[in-house]
């Protein structure tokens, strides 16, 4: 209501200095005897002063009147298009407008869409970033645990083992020998899984290292804490950082189900190229099992094919009961990766 009082007062003062020009430029100076004939002669009871006045009273009234309604819908229609500038099809409704307002909509609705963008990215990064976290705290959390499990209850297992075998010998009756015995089975056992447990809460990355120089540490290693031989045989084979963690980690859960399930005497590594194939192969001479019903190591066995899968490679678990059991994974080697190596 203001603007259009201000408007009105502006637009009178407008017509009425532009009215006085053109009678002071017809009829000349303002003088008695010249500009008497305004107020003198009238038209419908009003002298010709008043009817300029009320003309261009009127004359202001109905364009300020104008121009605020124009103003006003003008407002609306651009409120409208800037409610729905963030709308990711707002580009098909600048195909309604045109000039000066199309362009500055277009220019507010990319950056928009550019904020937009960055915001995604920057969320993504945070999500990226944390979930580093996360890991790295894990894989700390997991060392932590196994050097602890190590240094405590792998030692006393160890420990008990060979109280329980120096008993055996010195003990003379056949029935304690017998109990002592199966004792002395049992943690042996236990040091299998532990030993298994501790090679699962090792570091899955391989750490600067080669597949190659992994594996050959990961199996001195347990040379040092198994009762069976170990036999390996290991070729430098240049695959992807991918592919070779995969590996390891395959290696490491195969291992591991041998420690726990399989009362294995010999087992045979192999990590050999052929036939443009990287080869992985684990075999014991164990247990074994019934492939489709014995599901004693299913869990381990799952994870093997899940990660032989992620990394689009062929594999096969082959297990015969009382023979032993044979994990094989076959990777495709790149034309990229013989150039490398």
């Amino acid at each position: 209501m203001i603007a259009l009082i201000a408007r009105f007062f502006i637009l009178l003062c407008i017509i009425a200095t532009f009215t006085i020009s053109i009678l002071f430029f017809i009829i000349g100076e303002p003088t008695e005897e010249k500009w008497a004939f305004l107020l003198e002669k009238t038209s419908y009871g009003l002298p010709l002063a008043g009817i300029f006045i009320i003309s261009a009273s009127s004359i202001s009234f109905f364009i300020a009147l104008w121009m605020s309604i124009s103003i006003k819908l003008k407002e609306n229609s651009t409120t409208r298009y800037v409610k729905k500038v963030a709308d990711p099809d707002f580009a098909k409704m600048l195909k309604k407008t045109s000039g000066s307002l199309k362009k500055a909509l277009r220019d507010a609705n990319d950056l928009i869409e550019t904020q937009r963008s960055s915001l995604q990215r920057l969320a993504s990064e945070k999500v990226e970033t944390n979930d580093a976290i996360v890991q790295e705290r894990l894989l700390a959390e997991r060392q932590r645990l196994a050097r602890e499990l190590h240094d405590s209850v792998s030692q006393q297992l160890f420990a008990a083992s060979m109280l329980l075998s120096a008993l055996t010998e010195q003990e003379n009756d056949a029935q304690s020998q017998k109990q002592l015995g199966q004792v002395e089975k049992i943690v042996q056992q236990a040091q299998l899984e532990m030993r298994a447990l501790l090679l699962h809460l090792r570091p899955v990355a391989l750490r600067n290292k080669s597949l190659a120089e992994g594996l050959e540490d990961l199996i001195v290693e347990l040379q040092e804490k198994v009762y069976f031989q170990i036999d390996y045989q290991i070729e430098e084979i240049s695959l992807s950082k991918t592919e070779e963690d995969h590996l390891f980690r395959i290696a490491q859960e195969a291992l591991s189900n041998t420690l726990r399930h399989a009362k294995a005497t010999e087992v045979e590594l192999l990590l050999i190229a052929r036939d443009q194939l990287a080869i992985l192969r684990i075999q014991d001479n164990g247990l074994g099992f019934h492939n489709e019903g014995d599901k004693t190591s299913s869990y381990g066995l799952k994870n093997i094919a899940e990660r032989a899968v992620e990394i689009g490679c062929t594999y096969k678990i082959v297990s015969v009961p009382n023979e032993g059991t044979i994990v094989e994974v076959k990777v495709p080697i790149t034309k990229e990766e013989q150039i490398n190596d």
